[in-house]
């Protein structure tokens, strides 16, 4: 989802320089020979790096292991390949999840690691940790522009709305559309629907960092990009019927897991750097909403 955006975005810039998109068709970044093989025949003298395995609460429950496993190896091969080929100019995205479980809010960079994580994303959470270290030990020991974005929760077009692995919103979408096609009255939400979750839309995030690139030595070695407000369980899912035109109620188990309370990010540093988020929930979600009904229709 967001290197499709990042992509989108480029091209709307007019940029002089060229973006080489890479999929899973390219290469299976777990796979360190496959991952050389990609360096030699691009040769890039930056990496955006984007992918990751991602999945819900649901998914990350399920599978720990996989999860920590996965992207150790597929980070560990971009960044052990970009430091062997001399790139020195890296940005890497992290994760809301490295922050710790119940802290303080809303969050700043430096928490990080200043207490125990939650154990729900734990597995996915210490991978990312440990790839944004490997940045700031890069940056610092060789000079070069390694540095970590922690962007809030993310959705917009190009989200994945399987519900085995949807982050919220895509989740919410996809139930609220299952509940008008056959009429459903109510929809199950995990938890007692009050944790509350800031979502960012995927364009704003995308057009920003577009935009911004070029000044990418002066940004700080981890930077928050979030949109600065947060809103409940309940808010997600409503604002998801609003845009499906349908009403159902909202019926809450709270002993299903719901993962931390709350998850705001301070994103005042990234601010500095022209950070400043437009779409509102309402517009993102229609949005959203509107890519999950074309694709339906393919």
């Amino acid at each position: 989802m967001l290197a499709r955006s990042i992509a989108a975005a480029w091209r709307t810039a007019g940029r002089d320089d060229e973006l080489i998109p890479v999929t899973r068709a390219d290469a299976d970044l777990r796979d360190p020979i496959a991952v050389e093989r990609l360096f030699q025949e691009i040769a890039p003298d930056t990496v955006i790096h984007t992918a990751a395995r991602v999945g819900g609460i649901a998914a990350n429950i399920a599978d720990p292991a996989g999860f920590l496993m996965d992207n150790l190896r597929l980070d560990s091969n971009v960044l052990s390949t970009s430091v062997a080929a001399g790139i020195r100019r890296f940005v890497y995205f992290g994760s809301s999840c490295m922050y710790p479980k119940d802290y303080r809010q809303p969050l700043v960079e430096s928490d990080v690691l200043a207490a125990p994580l939650e154990p729900t994303n734990e597995g996915y959470a210490i991978s990312k940790i440990a790839a944004a270290r490997y940045c700031q030990y890069t940056a610092e020991q060789f000079g070069w522009d390694y540095r970590v974005i922690i962007p809030s929760n993310l959705y917009g077009p190009g989200d994945d709305f399987a519900l085995d692995r949807a982050h919220l919103v895509a989740a919410t979408i996809a139930k609220a559309h299952e509940a008008k096609s056959t009429g459903a009255t109510k929809i199950d939400v995990w938890g007692d629907g009050l944790a509350r979750r800031e979502f960012t839309y995927v364009g704003d995030l995308a057009e920003w960092l577009v935009s911004k690139l070029d000044g990418l030595s002066a940004w700080p070695a981890l930077m928050n990009v979030g949109k600065g407000e947060d809103f409940s369980i309940l808010d997600y899912y409503r604002a998801a019927l609003n845009a499906v035109g349908y009403e159902a109620d909202l019926v809450t188990d709270p002993s299903k897991p719901a993962g931390m309370h709350q998850k705001l990010m301070d994103s005042s540093v990234a601010s500095e750097f022209g950070w400043s988020p437009s779409t509102d929930l309402t517009d993102g979600v229609a949005k959203t909403y509107a890519d999950y009904l074309a694709r339906l229709d393919h």
